[in-house]
């Protein structure tokens, strides 16, 4: 009998049988890894919400492109991204579509009035909150133990305006504006307490909401109070408008905002107005960072545009999960959790480390003035 013509039929059949199952062995050594965001994707605060998941999105794309490996197996990163809108209510029902889609790290928030609410979720789902932009103290505080915190807050960064307000801008009659929000109320919250401690006086409080555009009542009354300073703590947009409205009333009172302010936004809203402004932002200013350049040039070419305020922040909090993951030897938030916790990790942004409470340890602000038409750095408190 003759073998040969049967061979020559089996063998290519053979041949590919083992190159599938090579193929299939492969794949299946290499195991995915989902990281959620949860941000305002829509709305007035979508800019922002997008150079932070942009952000995120930059540290998984690097990661991939490194073939990390944990536990000695390569791991693909998948980024899955919630659009809270801004809005507590929304917030609460996206966070458990990232806990159903089974991440197992999640970086947010945007606002603070959002974080508060869902942060329980991910706690109960024994997930870690990565937060980069949320500052109001309490997100670490509701008892879940799985929020870790990147940047200063309110208490910290709005401390340090009240105190420097006082003691070295000399402002004698100080006024407070906010947007009612969990962030904007916290952030004034903190900067009247300093103020006060400091010995200074605050002659007007006013709000708004986070939807206003138009500011004439509270400004007026600002200035019939003969305010020399105005604190507001809100969004960028707003705090542009507010800029320009006190211009066109001839207000010669010092603007000084919250973090998330000092912007390319803030600029090219206010126009003329943004010259002398200030605001007090998170951090050292990023440039003077060894690796700060070099993030916002690969940032500008991968996106298009400048990075914002957050996303420096976003970036970090992606790889301090990625990094735990690799210190823990697993993928698994149980697991990976406590190497958070013990985490040192010099990022963009600066060394992280994080407190008791999850807080990161030896924050950073610095206080930035509008000159020439762009933000200056003008002093960092807490190097």
């Amino acid at each position: 009998m003759n073998y040969r013509p049967i061979m020559k039929r089996i063998f290519p059949i053979v041949f590919v049988a083992c190159y599938l199952t090579a193929g299939s062995s492969s794949a299946n050594s290499q195991e995915t890894v989902k990281i959620g965001v949860s941000a305002p994707l829509t709305g007035i605060n979508a800019s922002n919400g997008k150079d932070l998941e942009n952000g995120v999105r930059l540290a998984i794309e690097e990661a991939n492109g490194q073939h990390v490996k944990v536990a000695g197996r390569e791991v693909h990163f998948e980024l899955e991204s919630v659009d809270d809108q801004s809005d507590p209510r929304i917030g609460v029902q996206v966070a458990q579509k990232l806990v159903d889609e089974g991440v197992v790290a999640v970086v947010g928030y945007y606002n603070s009035g959002v974080a508060l609410p869902a942060a329980p979720i991910f706690a109960k789902a024994g997930i870690p909150l990565i937060d980069p932009a949320a500052t109001n103290p309490a997100i670490t505080r509701l008892g879940g133990k799985n929020v870790f915190r990147i940047i200063a807050t309110d208490a910290q960064n709005s401390g340090n305006a009240g105190k420097y307000a006082v003691t070295v801008t000399k402002a004698k009659r100080i006024a407070v504006m906010d947007d009612r929000t969990a962030f904007g109320q916290g952030a004034v919250d903190e900067f009247k307490k300093a103020v006060e401690a400091a010995g200074g006086q605050i002659v007007a409080t006013e709000f708004t909401n986070d939807k206003a555009v138009e500011f004439n009542a509270q400004l007026t009354n600002i200035k019939g109070a003969n305010a020399d300073l105005l604190f507001y703590g809100g969004g960028d947009n707003q705090a542009a408008l507010i800029t320009k409205r006190m211009k066109q009333l001839g207000m010669r009172t010092q603007f000084v905002g919250s973090g998330g302010i000092a912007d390319s936004i803030f600029i090219q809203v206010a126009g003329n107005a943004a010259e002398g402004a200030m605001a007090w932002e998170y951090g050292r200013p990023v440039e003077s960072l060894p690796e700060g350049r070099a993030f916002a040039a690969k940032f500008k070419k991968r996106f298009g545009n400048e990075p914002l305020t957050y996303s420096p922040f976003a970036y970090d909090c992606a790889w301090v999960a990625i990094n735990a993951m690799k210190q823990a030897n697993s993928s698994k938030p149980e697991t990976f959790m406590s190497a958070l916790r013990t985490m040192q990790y010099k990022g963009i942004t600066g060394q992280i480390a994080f407190d008791s409470n999850g807080d990161l340890k030896n924050p950073t602000s610095t206080l930035y003035q509008v000159k020439a038409g762009k933000w200056v750095p003008v002093t960092t408190i807490g190097e």
